[in-house]
């Protein structure tokens, strides 16, 4: 018994010592590689965005102006659109509405605003905007146009009017996903009023506006 015991032993030791160097010879395997995560931007989406404006705005009236002067301030809003992926390329359509503080005054030059100075006030803003961007990976830089809208108080000295302005915008902007269905922009926006009627003082007045963007925005995609 005691000689069958140790030739049992003495096999195994022979096979498993044979399967270990038959398994010591084989080539070792490459590391399996990790696929690079794949970003897919077609579909709707909602965003907060919010940041800086500031532009210019001037008061003409028959036969003269008072002036160019510099507005300035803020804004903050919603946003709401939808993508295309077409292989590296996207389409979209977007639109926004946002609260806005940008505002100036000038007391005119080379005519004086009459008894105060003349102020210009942006109190929101629209845009309904196409999107053409290029996609690489996770980023996403775009150009945009299209369609501003916003609301535009002027006063001189007691006397204002409020009206809402459509005029037009166009700009880029860089977009980034750090998540499938989270993503992270900023963009440049320039936009033009035009130069339409505001209050009448004395004489009938008109007002431009136009204002320079730069926001921040983070978007939900569904």
């Amino acid at each position: 018994m005691r000689r069958l015991l140790f030739g049992f032993i003495a096999g195994v030791s022979m096979i498993a010592g044979t399967q270990f160097a038959s398994a010591a010879d084989m080539p070792a395997k490459a590391p399996m590689a990790v696929a690079a995560p794949q970003y897919n931007w077609t579909g709707f989406y909602i965003g907060i965005e919010g940041g800086g404006a500031w532009g210019s705005s001037r008061h003409d009236f028959p036969g003269g102006t008072h002036s160019s002067f510099d507005v300035s301030g803020g804004l903050v809003g919603g946003t709401v659109g939808y993508n295309w992926q077409i292989n590296q390329f996207l389409l979209g359509v977007e639109g926004d509405l946002s609260w806005a503080s940008s505002k100036g005054s000038t007391v005119g030059t080379p005519t004086l605003c009459t008894g105060g100075p003349c102020t210009s006030e942006l109190t929101w803003l629209g845009t309904v905007r196409g999107r053409l961007g290029y996609v690489a990976g996770m980023w996403m830089p775009y150009f945009t146009g299209g369609v501003a809208f916003g609301g535009l108080d002027t006063c001189e000295n007691v006397t204002c009017s409020t009206n809402t302005r459509t005029g037009w915008t166009v700009g880029g902007g860089v977009e980034a996903k750090f998540t499938p269905n989270w993503s992270a922009k900023i963009e440049y926006l320039y936009a033009d009023f035009g130069n339409e009627g505001a209050y009448f003082f004395v004489a009938p007045h008109t007002a431009t506006l136009t204002e320079n963007i730069v926001r921040a925005g983070l978007n939900y995609r569904f």
